[in-house]
């Protein structure tokens, strides 16, 4: 069936595209996310030793218990298969028998370590969805040692799953198309599981909840992209070539230089969850603060280039002698002229002129920002478009950009200017 939808709308749905990508990649570098990747590997590897240390130190129990039974005997295999832990071991990573002392001290290491890991993610996470509220001290201190080993818990309990199923999926045990079926059904339960992890991640971390369905889908991005680099890492890279380069290490940095990549790439779908809901904002403040030829680079003009998007979701278009603002009135909304050329007066339209709002100009902010009626009637002198910004909107220009937020205080000293001025006279 051919494809009905107006080239307009491809166009629009290519901008916002473009727009969210650029504002992504912007905020991602002004934020210094590789360095709070950095950050989280580190206490991650931290805190995964000590659970690995267990892992293996449980492994024990199964291995005296799969000698009398075939379940166990799935699940250790499941286990040392997807841990790697004979590799782990082969690298020095992990001592050849776990001591309950051991164990011990990996406990405690685990509990302090979750909780720089933590406090690493929420931190990353202020930066990516910045606000001026903050958690509760208790929640702040209880919350670090219980969700990360929980979380490892969950994820240990999917890796033995994912195992379980790919152990029990081979052609001698079900035949080949039963077993092709549960192949399939192994790598969807991955890919549910991590898609899981991430929305609660990207759903609850932040401070100010990202809206439902646009957190639902980038995470469902996220995990997917978070499954393909996994599977790359593995088949692109080499543990045996870092044991040639850094020795008795080699696990440990191969470890540390996969988390750090799935780290990056976790940050940047989140830093895109937020430029979601920013993308707008950006544009506005891209057409509203001109900066063509003005230090934005190619990629930046060209993806915010057009307004057609902008002008179909705030665009109104008005012919000559409309009044878009009357003295006295009580209203919110806050315009931007976009074409073409309006009047100020104050006492009417029959009153004193104030003088005129060019194209390009910010107009009817005042009322809102000092909560007050309408100062000055606005008419249009010719046919004019312009973009009507709810006072959200506003806010969230004021709040993103500082630049736009000083070029508001100037037009507000400006027009108060030429009140004084009109009220002398």
């Amino acid at each position: 069936m051919a494809d009905t939808t107006p080239p307009s709308r491809h166009r629009d749905r290519l901008d916002w595209l473009m727009q969210t990508g650029w504002t992504t990649w912007r905020l991602f570098s002004k934020n210094e996310l590789l360095n709070h990747a950095a950050a989280v590997s580190l206490y991650f590897l931290l805190s995964a030793a000590p659970l690995v240390m267990l892992t293996l130190y449980a492994t024990g129990f199964l291995e005296r218990w799969a000698e009398t039974s075939a379940p166990a005997s799935i699940l250790l295999a499941a286990i040392y298969d997807q841990f790697h832990l004979d590799t782990l071991r082969q690298f020095g990573v992990l001592p050849e028998k776990a001591r309950l002392a051991a164990s011990g001290a990996g406990l405690a290491t685990l509990l302090l370590s979750s909780r720089g890991l933590l406090n690493a993610l929420q931190s990353a996470f202020r930066v990516i969805f910045p606000t001026d509220s903050k958690r509760r001290f208790v929640v702040s201190w209880a919350i670090p040692l219980l969700i990360v080993p929980l979380a490892f818990l969950l994820i240990l309990l999917g890796v033995a799953a994912r195992g379980v199923l790919e152990f029990l999926a081979q052609p001698s045990l079900l035949g080949a198309a039963r077993a092709e079926a549960l192949q399939m059904a192994s790598g969807l339960f991955t890919l549910l599981t991590v898609w899981a992890l991430t929305f609660f991640a990207f759903r609850r971390l932040p401070l100010r909840r990202p809206p439902l369905h646009p957190t639902l889908w980038v995470s469902a991005l996220a995990a997917l992209s978070l499954i393909v680099l996994a599977i790359g890492f593995g088949h692109f890279y080499s543990a045996e070539k870092y044991r040639a380069v850094y020795g008795s290490l080699a696990g440990v940095v191969f470890v540390l230089i996969g988390i750090y990549f799935i780290s990056v790439t976790f940050f940047a779908w989140a830093q895109c969850l937020y430029a979601v809901s920013k993308v707008d904002v950006a544009a506005l403040e891209r057409l509203f603060l001109g900066r063509e030829g003005q230090g934005a680079n190619r990629l930046e003009n060209l993806a915010f280039s057009g307004s057609n998007r902008l002008l179909a979701k705030y665009g109104q278009t008005l012919p000559a002698g409309s009044v878009l603002i009357r003295e006295g009135d009580s209203g919110e909304l806050s315009y931007y002229l976009y074409t073409g050329r309006v009047a100020l007066y104050k006492g009417g339209i029959d009153g004193i002129p104030l003088g005129h709002i060019e194209q390009g100009e910010l107009f009817g902010e005042m009322a809102y920002l000092l909560g007050e009626p309408r100062t000055a009637t606005v008419v249009a002198e010719t046919e004019v478009v312009v973009l009507a910004l709810p006072p959200q909107v506003l806010e969230e220009l004021m709040r993103y950009s500082a630049p736009f937020s000083r070029r508001i205080i100037g037009s507000l000293c400006q027009r108060l200017k030429l009140m004084n001025q009109a009220t002398e006279a």
